[in-house]
């Protein structure tokens, strides 16, 4: 949750509390050393409930609504949860559409003249057999600008199951921090996730890899992370744990030989270490800013 004010004790914040209530806003007032402390969920409600809980206090009677605060979109509860839709997180909707798009057009991985334009180098321009020509064949294609290659990997399937879990995963954790944190910081995330795995990976391994499971890692490590100090995400602890060891099996022959193929290790621990360094960077300046 977000810290938005601490007001003295002597202030009755019960109305404003009911207001918010009325509001749809998910608040808590705790109490600390003489001061009542105001947190909310939702980023971007941060600057609404900061102009009317000035208002609210501008009134010496500390009474009624205050004026000319947005009521913010209800959100859908299912059994007990709330539920994201499209309207909430449009961009993790619109990256998960992409993906299922560009799995259709490249038949999966089969159609190789499209799907060579969105791995992160080109193999047809340039040798990718050793770590040293991956490097060079790196610096080349971002030094041509052909930037979009760096995270045009994530849209890139080979089976429908392994969208369907992918595009699964992302929506249940990804609309969570879009609708909660804001779609500025969901972006930020998937665009420093998606450079933590496909890098690594490429340099690992070559370009012949695709798939968002680099940012799901990287929107798990965080959603778990934000959750230790004050959670705000419908997150299952078990789901960290069933994913870390997914993780390390991945780094054994044993995935190769249940699924046939091996997995994109380098790009999951990129992700994974990416995301939970995005949370850390965020909480020490939360900090800083005194939230």
């Amino acid at each position: 949750m977000i810290r938005i004010a601490a007001i003295p004790e002597r202030v009755d914040l019960a109305p404003f509390s009911r207001w918010l209530d009325s509001q749809g806003v998910t608040h808590v007032i705790e109490h600390d050393e003489g001061h009542q402390v105001l947190f909310i969920e939702g980023e971007q409600l941060r600057q609404p409930v900061t102009e009317a809980l000035t208002r609210y206090l501008d009134d010496p009677r500390h009474s009624g609504a205050p004026e000319g605060f947005t009521r913010p979109r209800t959100r859908r509860v299912v059994a007990g949860h709330w539920q994201a839709g499209p309207k909430d997180a449009p961009f993790t909707f619109a990256l998960i559409v992409a993906a299922a798009l560009i799995a259709w057009m490249t038949a999966f991985g089969a159609r190789e003249q499209l799907m060579v334009l969105l791995t992160i180098v080109n193999p047809y321009e340039w040798p990718v057999s050793s770590f040293e020509y991956r490097l060079e064949a790196l610096t080349q294609t971002v030094a041509s600008l052909q930037l979009w290659r760096l995270v045009t990997p994530d849209l890139l399937h080979f089976s429908l199951m392994h969208l369907i879990f992918n595009g699964v995963m992302l929506w249940f954790l990804g609309s969570q921090i879009e609708a909660i944190d804001g779609r500025g910081h969901m972006v930020a995330l998937v665009l420093v996730t998606s450079l933590g795995g496909n890098i690594p990976q490429f340099l690992f391994s070559g370009p012949l890899f695709g798939g968002l499971s680099g940012v799901v890692y990287g929107v798990l490590g965080y959603v778990w992370l934000c959750n230790q100090g004050r959670p705000r995400f419908q997150f299952p602890p078990a789901l960290m744990t069933v994913a870390v060891v997914w993780l390390l099996i991945g780094f054994t022959p044993l995935t190769e030989a249940l699924l046939g193929a091996s997995m994109a290790n380098a790009a999951h621990l990129g992700g994974l270490l990416s995301g939970l360094a995005y949370a850390m960077v965020r909480s020490a300046n939360d900090m800083r800013r005194g939230q």
